[in-house]
């Protein structure tokens, strides 16, 4: 059987009376993208940096890549690279200099050094801008730099803690192909993300909310948990020329869960044993002209909100 890329058990990181990860369970396949998603102070970095061996848990236990994350942490390091979310190369070197000085960081040297480099420049596809300071790349550009960099010394796990934040769509998409070409070959890819596509197009997501794991699995198993799509409730889209009317008149409709304004349509989430036709035939005449309905099944945004407002209600 083989050994799972990550596994952690209970694992919890305390800050004083602060609790910052809450008895986290976890594992991550080998060669998959894990997804970790939560909002800002969720302890989704302070997880990251305890699975890097970086700070030391509090109470619990993890492997990666079948080392513990305590006793083996020299050697765990020297098998994962790490891309911040924030930009942490040096700005005033070239992008070649940058390459050169962080393969010689990871011990690398002479012909093993000039083959890395070679080999992660056409990985990453940078070779174009090697010889402009990193600190005028553009942030899709950056990012690249900063994978190629962490992907020097052939690690077999990656981190990636939000890559893609501040970064226009078409250099998103363009990294997300690199990353899935990576996977491909074999890299076990760990990225945090609030990006609802980015959650879709990974192999497994996990939701981690006011410091604890509230969910775990496939994006697909996710979206049919009996929580997010109770028996006898339905999703619908309604679509109209009277996108925020709509919208407004729904919030006093009996058996109406929640609305959201969903681009150029309506989404509702009905009570069970409520229809979408008791639902239309409450709204205003004018209204219900031009409306047209389909049941839809719920997103991955769905799942989550539908968790933390559980969440948020237990506490």
């Amino acid at each position: 059987m083989t050994t799972p890329a990550i596994h952690a058990s209970g694992l919890t990181r305390r800050f004083g009376r602060f609790v910052a990860v809450d008895h986290v369970d976890l594992e991550v396949g080998r060669a998959s993208i894990f997804g970790l998603l939560g909002p800002n102070g969720a302890g989704k970095s302070t997880l990251i940096r305890m699975l890097c061996g970086l700070l030391r848990p509090t109470e619990g236990s993890a492997e990666v890549l079948g080392m513990d994350v305590v006793g083996d942490r020299d050697a765990i390091r020297r098998r994962i690279g790490y891309v911040s979310q924030q930009f942490s190369l040096y700005g005033e070197l070239t992008a070649m200099e940058n390459l050169t000085f962080f393969g010689k960081a990871y011990g690398l040297g002479g012909a093993n050094l000039r083959r890395r480099r070679d080999e992660v420049v056409e990985t990453v596809g940078i070779r174009e801008h090697l010889g402009k300071r990193a600190a005028t790349l553009s942030g899709g550009w950056k990012q690249r730099l900063a994978l190629a960099s962490a992907l020097l010394h052939e690690p077999d796990l990656l981190f990636l803690d939000e890559p893609t934040a501040g970064i226009d769509p078409v250099a998103r998409r363009a990294l997300w192909n690199l990353l899935f070409e990576l996977s491909a070959a074999g890299k076990t890819l760990f990225v945090t993300t609030h990006y609802m596509d980015e959650a879709e197009r990974c192999d497994h997501v996990a939701y981690i909310y006011a410091s604890k794991i509230l969910v775990s699995g496939r994006p697909a198993a996710l979206k049919g948990l009996p929580e997010v799509v109770p028996a006898g409730s339905v999703r619908a889209e309604l679509r109209t020329d009277h996108l925020t009317e709509v919208f407004q008149a729904l919030q006093g409709v009996p058996g109406v869960r929640e609305a959201t304004i969903f681009g150029a349509s309506v989404h509702v989430f009905l009570e069970p044993g409520t229809s979408i036709e008791s639902v239309v035939d409450a709204l205003p005449t004018a209204l219900r002209e031009g409306l047209e309905t389909r049941s839809i099944t719920p997103s991955l945004e769905d799942v989550f909100v539908t968790l933390t407002r559980e969440a948020d209600d237990a506490r």
